[in-house]
Order: structure tokens, then C-alpha cells, then sequence
């Protein structure tokens, strides 16, 4: 459906009913598919015939709800996981083992922060975490011999960050290596980002492609651009046989295909972090009026914005949209039509008065989620980033009076009057 805008493919991309089929995605909850001959199996199992078999490998619910993700973002290929940790998790293992090294962002969500920093250590994989505003000549310090890719957030969580894509895109190609990106805040509705020279995209579904706080889901798209072949030493796992499928060479096989392929066919089946077939269809749901929330969701924000750079008690707002922003110039190249609905700011006082604020709203939420239909606040410094040490927050841009606000579709009125009404009584005495 290239040729269909992106508000028409939100709805009619992935399943393309046939003449007599359900008009709207079925799911398809069965945990097995029948064949008439073990040779037809065989096939499956060898990577020979495309097909269905387990749901663990692959399911069609969630390849339709791949495909329309697939379509929005422009990409050649894509798969879905149990979350959004998951994507970015295989999205970095698929081309990564023990003793390889590389390169993220460090103003990054939490717990990819620590999946990165703590877990993926432990597999013997290392990690350099750099400042997303760092220059090209300290970010190209920190390649190594045996680094394999570069990460980052199109927005980071919560920092709000706004990445500058080109510039790390050029750095990764410059030194053979795929520039992965983690596009959750921003959605393939406000930031195409292969356009901008990243390679693989990352999805927590969870967030707005969902948007209701219905379901945990992740997806990875490739883009299909990255010469796997040209680097093939780098990449051993893509470009040399795989005995666990009787040698299959994945760039040989599957070309353009080869990342998704072996990260279905290998770590999916040995790591089953699967998305059922029901969670599917709800992000399915959610991906039909994706188009239409962001434009709220990020009106709504940038109303909130401007209140609250305006109110006395504030002491300072980080939104990309507002034009007094640092990153203002960035969004403005890679986001024209908005960033989020996620706001950050600081109140005048210290944590507890963040705090006294939070406790003291009424309509809006003191939730763990993000990005959402219902406005929503948390403290990151004490809920999502409390493992961190106070360097840690300090490196991935938390600043301890940091309240995230999540700004939902309601009416904008209402989400201000929350806000006000809050703020005076926390600065009441």
C-alpha cells in the first residue's frame, strides 16, 4: 500500500481480505497448524516454503499486524515480540554475541538502560552509553573493533531528548554498523525515520500504537537498506551458516529479509518471547486510529506546554514543539507535524514538592504507562529510573525533579484546570 498516506494505511494496510473473508483481522488463536504430508512440515522446519506451523515462530494475526507496522514505517520487514524490552533486546542480539561491543545513547527509557548496562553484560555483550549530544568526534571515540551497532530514541524517555538521526546514521555507516532506533514516542505518524538513514526501528506497541493501556506488545521493523554481505566478517550470524537449521546462510537465503528471518526463526524460537494472537488484534485496534490521536495528543501537549512555561510556580519545560526549546530545531527537521504528547518539566521547590503536586491532581493519574488516551504523571527519579544512582539519572538526562506528564485526548481544558488547580494547592503555603 505505498502509494496510500500514511492516516489510510493506519486502517487498511496488513489484512487485505479476500472475497468471502472477515472484513476485520480475525484472530487466529491456535497454538498449531495442520499439513497433509510430513514432507509439507519438513519444509517449514528447513526454511524452505513460507508457512505457518507453531505460533511461537509465527502466527498470521500477528504477521498482518507486522506487515501494516511494516507499511507505516516503510520498512522491508518486520516482526512482532511480547514488548517493547523484547524488540530492542532481539533487535541488538540478532547481530551481537558474546564478546562483541556496542554503542547506545544514554538518554534512553530505564529499563532499556539497564537491560543494556546490567543484563546484556551478563551475556558478555558491552555496551558504551554516549550523550545523545555528543559530536561526532566523541561518539566516533567510542567505536571499537568489535562494535556492531549503534542505538538510540527518535525521542528519549523520559529525557525528551529529540536525536539527531542523521548524524549518528552517518556514524554507524561510516563504520560498518547498522543505526537502530527506538521510534515509540515519535510513531512512524510523526517521524519516518528510515528517511533519515536509520536502519532497524524499534516499537513499544504498548505505548501509542496501542493507546489504551489495553496490551504489551513490541515490534522491529528493518528498513532493508543495511549491506549485511558488504561486512560480512561483522556479522557471522547473518552471513555464515547456520547449523541449526542445516546451514542456512540467512543473507544468501532470504536477502533483504535475512535480519527478520533469523531473528523469527532463531531467537524467537529459542527465546519465545511471542505476542499472543489476541494482543495483536488489540494493537490492531489501536493502530486503526493511531493517526488521529497523535494530532491530539500532541495539540493537546503543546497547549499544556505553553501554560505551563507560563506559570510562576514552574521552574522550567522540556517540549520539543515549543519554539523556545533547545531541540526545537531538531523536531522541526525530523518531526514538522509534532513530536509526542509526553511532556517534562520541573516544579520550583525539590522532589517533594513534584511529589506534593502529583499527590494533589485529581483527573490525571498517577500511572507507570505512558503514552495513552488518559493523561497521566509519574516521577521517573523515584518509580521507573529508581534502580539508577544519582550519576546514572544524571547520564540519561533525569533531573531529579523531572515529572513526566503524559497528555492525553481528553479535553485540553480539562487537563489544565487538573494542572492548575494542583499547583495551587501545592504552593499554598
Amino acid at each position: 500500500m505505498s502509494n496510500y498516506r500514511i492516516e489510510t494505511k493506519c486502517i487498511q494496510s496488513g489484512w487485505e481480505p479476500k472475497n468471502g473473508e472477515p472484513r476485520i483481522l480475525p484472530i487466529i488463536q491456535s497454538t498449531t497448524f495442520k499439513y497433509e504430508s510430513s514432507d509439507e512440515m519438513g519444509a517449514l522446519f528447513d526454511l524452505e516454503k513460507e508457512g505457518y506451523f507453531y505460533s511461537r515462530l509465527q502466527n498470521p494475526t500477528n504477521d498482518y499486524v507486522a506487515k501494516k507496522i511494516c507499511d507505516l514505517e516503510g520498512g522491508y520487514a518486520a516482526m512482532l515480540t511480547a514488548s517493547g524490552q523484547a524488540a530492542n533486546f532481539y533487535a541488538v542480539f540478532n547481530i551481537c554475541e558474546a564478546g562483541d561491543h556496542f554503542i547506545s545513547t544514554s538518554a534512553i527509557y530505564g529499563g532499556t538502560f539497564n537491560l543494556f548496562g546490567v543484563t546484556m553484560k551478563k551475556l558478555g555483550i558491552d555496551v558504551t552509553f554516549v550523550d545523545p549530544e555528543a559530536t561526532e568526534e566523541e561518539i566516533q571515540a567510542a567505536f571499537r573493533p568489535n562494535t556492531k551497532c549503534i542505538f538510540g530514541e527518535t525521542i528519549a524517555n523520559p529525557a525528551l531528548v529529540v536525536l539527531d538521526l542523521e548524524k549518528f546514521a552517518k556514524l554507524a555507516h561510516k563504520n560498518g554498523v547498522p543505526f537502530i532506533v527506538d521510534n515509540t514516542f515519535a510513531t512512524p505518524v510523526n517521524c519516518h525515520a528510515f528517511d533519515f538513514g536509520v536502519d532497524i526501528v524499534t516499537h513499544a506497541t504498548t505505548k501509542y500504537m496501542d493507546g489504551h493501556a489495553a496490551t504489551i506488545g513490541g515490534c522491529i521493523v528493518d528498513s532493508g537498506n543495511f549491506d549485511w554481505e558488504k561486512y560480512a566478517d561483522k556479522f557471522p550470524g547473518l552471513t555464515t551458516p547456520d547449523e541449526s537449521y542445516h546451514g542456512v546462510i540467512y543473507t544468501q537465503r532470504f536477502g533483504k529479509g535475512a535480519y527478520i528471518t533469523k531473528a523469527t526463526s532463531q531467537l524467537m524460537r529459542d527465546l519465545g518471547s511471542v505476542q499472543s494472537p489476541e494482543n495483536a488484534f488489540l494493537i490492531n485496534l489501536g493502530l486503526e486510529t493511531l493517526a488521529l490521536r497523535m494530532e491530539r495528543h500532541c495539540s493537546n501537549a503543546l497547549a499544556v506546554a505553553k501554560f505551563l512555561e507560563n506559570n510562576e510556580h514552574v521552574a522550567w519545560v522540556n517540549y520539543a514543539d515549543l519554539e523556545s526549546s533547545k531541540y526545537h530545531a531538531l523536531q522541526q527537521k525530523y518531526m514538522p507535524n509534532g513530536t509526542c504528547g509526553v511532556i517534562s518539566f520541573g516544579l520550583k521547590g525539590d522532589r517533594a514538592t513534584a511529589v506534593k503536586f502529583m499527590d494533589h491532581l485529581k483527573m490525571i493519574a498517577i500511572v507507570t504507562h505512558v503514552a495513552d488516551a488518559r493523561t497521566s504523571v509519574l516521577h521517573p527519579a523515584s518509580h521507573t529510573h529508581r534502580q539508577l544512582s544519582d550519576e546514572q539519572l544524571a547520564e540519561a538526562g533525569v533531573q531529579p525533579d523531572l515529572i513526566r506528564l503524559s497528555v492525553g485526548i481528553e479535553n485540553v481544558a480539562d487537563i489544565i484546570d487538573d494542572i492548575q488547580q494542583a499547583l495551587e494547592v501545592t504552593f499554598a503555603s
